[in-house]
């Protein structure tokens, strides 16, 4: 089993950064493909970005690319997203989601375990 804690969410302004946390629990965490997802009030949960086990590949969604960085410390056993020029279209809970087989990807499907979420909201 393997338990996710995310950290890090909050109000921010238009334009602003954050910076998110995902903690890890078990001693394979290493060989886990890593993800970050989002659900904003009344949509789908979907895709943000995504690190396969060794960090040495990423994935994001277009709305993404060139704002956030995904990357993980194996020795932490934490994944971060780095979210800048932040706008209220990306107000949402994020989850951070693993998968075991070392997949990962943008399909929601690859991903055994999942965190409670941490909530950003941005303000215009």
């Amino acid at each position: 089993q393997v338990r996710l804690v995310e950290s890090g969410g909050g109000l921010v302004q238009d334009e602003g950064s954050l910076s998110l946390s995902c903690a890890a629990s078990g001693r394979t965490f290493r060989n886990y493909a890593m993800g970050w997802f989002r659900q904003a009030p009344g949509k789908e949960r979907e895709f943000v970005a995504a690190i396969s086990w060794s960090g040495s590949t990423t994935y994001y969604a277009d709305f993404v690319k060139g704002r956030f960085t995904i990357s993980r410390d194996n020795a932490k056993n934490t994944v971060y997203l780095q979210m800048n020029s932040l706008n209220s279209e990306d107000t949402a809970v994020y989850y951070c989601a693993a998968d075991p087989r070392g997949y990962g990807g943008s399909s929601k499907i690859r991903y055994d375990y999942w965190g409670q979420g941490t909530q950003v909201t941005v303000s215009s």
